[in-house]
C-alpha cells in the first residue's frame, strides 16, 4: 500500500462534542456520533492511523470530523501534552520530560502499543560496496564522531579502533535522516548511539552535518540522489521504496535483514515498539473518540499495521493492549 505523507482530513477546530437535545450520542450507534478527533506525532506511525481513519470513515454514516497529521513524535506530544490533541502517534516511547509536561498540564494519557518496526539503514541501489554495517560502523558514519566526515574511508580508523573488520569504500558520504523532532530519531540515538558515547565521553546525539526531514519520503529521496547514500527511514517505507538498498545490520550476532519475523523477535538488532497515546480524559467526555481506538485496536483497525507495512504485535501483546485500554490503564506501561 502506498504511503503517503501529511495527510488532513475534513479538519476542526473544535475538540468537544455538540450537544443534542436527547443528550449525548450513543457510540453503539456510529449514526449518532459527532465531534471531532485530532491525531498528530510520529510520520512513522501516520500512516497505520491514516488507514484506521479511512475504516473509521467508509460507509459509517457518523458525523465525526478525523484530522491526522505527522510532524513528528516530540512536535506531536507537545501538542498532546498541551491539551490540543486527542491521541499521539509516537515512534518512541514517551521521555520523563514528556510525562512531567503531560502532569503539569493535568493531560493523563494510556499508552497503547500497536505494533512493531525496525530501523532500517538504506543506501542507493547502486552502491555494491556495502551490504552488512556493523552497529560501530553505524556510530563512525552517522554518530557524534562523525561530523565533518564527507568520505566513507575517513571513518574507516574508528570503526577499527571500535572492532569493526568492515573496509570502507573511498567514495563520498550523503547521509540523510529524521530530525530531532522525529521518534525515528529518538530511537535511532536510543539503540546504537547510547552503547558508544558513555564510553566515549560523548553527546548521545546524531552528527549534526547532515541533511535531515521530518518527512520520510524526502529522505528516501535523499538516499536515492547519492549513489553512496547513506540513511534511515522506519521499515515500512523502505520495504517499498524504489532506488534504493536495505541494508543488513551486525548487532555482534552476525548480519541480519529486517523482515517481519526478525523484527518481531528482535533479532534484528535496531528493532522498536510502535504506540499510541490517548488523552484519557478526552476518551470518556468523547464517545467519538471512544469508537474510533475501539476500532483502532479491533481485528479490522489493527490489521492496518501490516497493511502499510509494518510488523503486527503477538497474539498475547495485543491481548495486553485491547486490556490496557478496556480498563483504561493511565501511565506509560
Amino acid at each position: 500500500m502506498p504511503l503517503r505523507s501529511t495527510h488532513w482530513m475534513a479538519v476542526t477546530l473544535a475538540l468537544a462534542l455538540l450537544a443534542t437535545a436527547c443528550g449525548a450520542p450513543d457510540a453503539s450507534d456510529s449514526t449518532q456520533l459527532r465531534g471531532s478527533v485530532v491525531v498528530s506525532g510520529s510520520s512513522t506511525v501516520e500512516p497505520i492511523s491514516v488507514a484506521v481513519t479511512e475504516k473509521f470513515d467508509a460507509g459509517a454514516g457518523h458525523q465525526v470530523s478525523l484530522a491526522v497529521d505527522g510532524p513528528g513524535t516530540g512536535d506531536g506530544f507537545e501538542l498532546f501534552c498541551g491539551g490540543q490533541v486527542a491521541i499521539n502517534d509516537a515512534s518512541s516511547k514517551i521521555k520523563p520530560e514528556q510525562i512531567a509536561a503531560c502532569e503539569e498540564n493535568g493531560v493523563e494519557l494510556i499508552e497503547l502499543w500497536i505494533g512493531n518496526d525496525g530501523l532500517t539503514l538504506l543506501t542507493s541501489e547502486s552502491n555494491d560496496h556495502i551490504s552488512c554495517l556493523t552497529l560501530a560502523d553505524v556510530y563512525v558514519l552517522i554518530g557524534p564522531e562523525s561530523q565533518g566526515v564527507d568520505n566513507w574511508s575517513d571513518a574507516q580508523d574508528l570503526a577499527v579502533e571500535l572492532g569493526s573488520d568492515t573496509t570502507f569504500p573511498d567514495a563520498p558520504l550523503a547521509v540523510t535522516g529524521p530530525g530531532e523532532e522525529s521518534g525515528t530519531f529518538v530511537s535511532f540515538v536510543e539503540l546504537v548511539i547510547e552503547d558508544f558515547n558513555e564510553d566515549r565521553d560523548v553527546d548521545a546525539t546524531t552528527r549534526p552535518d547532515y541533511q535531515s526531514s521530518a518527512d520520510d519520503n524526502v529522505i528516501i529521496q535523499g538516499v536515492q540522489g547519492s549513489d553512496t547514500s547513506l540513511g534511515w527511514v522506519g521499515f515500512a517505507f523502505a520495504r517499498g521504496a524504489e532506488g534504493v538498498k536495505i541494508l543488513e545490520v551486525d548487532g555482534g550476532d552476525g548480519c541480519v535483514r529486517p523482515t517481519d519475523e526478525t523484527v518481531a523477535d528482535r533479532s534484528y538488532p535496531i528493532s522498536r515498539p510502535l504506540y499510541i497515546y490517548v488523552n484519557a480524559a478526552m476518551a470518556d467526555e468523547n464517545p467519538a473518540l471512544d469508537a474510533y481506538v475501539d476500532l483502532y485496536l479491533d481485528d479490522t483497525g489493527i490489521s492496518s499495521v501490516r497493511e502499510v507495512g509494518y510488523v503486527p504485535l503477538a497474539d498475547e501483546d495485543l491481548a495486553a493492549t485491547r486490556s490496557r485500554w478496556h480498563e483504561r490503564i493511565v501511565g506509560p506501561a
